[in-house]
């Protein structure tokens, strides 16, 4: 049988327990779409524009220590913007932000040619994002991603405008 004082021991023990994996918990420097700020705020508190994400984001994760991402989708989305650059996001996208770069995206791709290849990083410069398939790279005007496209219609959707691209871009390369 055990004694009064036992007994007692183990609801503190366990309220113990409980304590430290809250403190620990809580010490982890992560942001989720649970917290006030939206993927989209976050992208111009890395001094992004909006326009980088499409309407749609179901959740996002972000350890603010690391800089690490992951953003989701309810399926997978694609757009095309003057019919001469094509995006898709997959469900999942990852990867790394600081001020002014995304690195080591994975799930947003381009078409190039008929193939579709991942964009690998963004960079911030000036006035102007620079997109790199890796060995191919890109300048846009950052004024291009001021506003976000919606999944299947990019900004052609209610009749809106569609953005003037030159030809696909990346077929020209850097």
């Amino acid at each position: 049988m055990a004694s009064a004082t036992t007994l007692k021991l183990i609801p503190l023990a366990a309220i113990a327990i409980l304590i430290s994996l809250i403190l620990i918990q809580s010490s982890t420097p992560a942001i989720s779409s649970i917290d006030i700020r939206t993927a989209y705020e976050v992208l111009e508190d890395y001094n992004f524009p909006v326009g980088l994400l499409p309407k749609g984001i179901t959740v996002y994760d972000l350890n603010i220590t690391t800089g690490k991402f992951s953003v989701y989708f309810n399926d997978t989305c694609s757009y095309s913007l003057k019919s001469s650059y094509h995006l898709k996001y997959l469900p999942t996208i990852k990867g790394y932000i600081s001020n002014g770069k995304l690195s080591s995206l994975e799930g947003v791709y381009t078409k190039l040619f008929l193939v579709w290849k991942e964009i690998v990083e963004i960079v911030r410069d000036g006035d102007d994002l620079v997109f790199s398939l890796g060995v191919l790279s890109s300048v846009f005007p950052i004024d291009y991603f001021e506003e976000s496209p919606q999944c299947g219609c990019g900004f052609q959707c209610g009749g809106g405008q569609v953005r003037k691209l030159r030809s696909n871009p990346f077929y020209e390369g850097s």
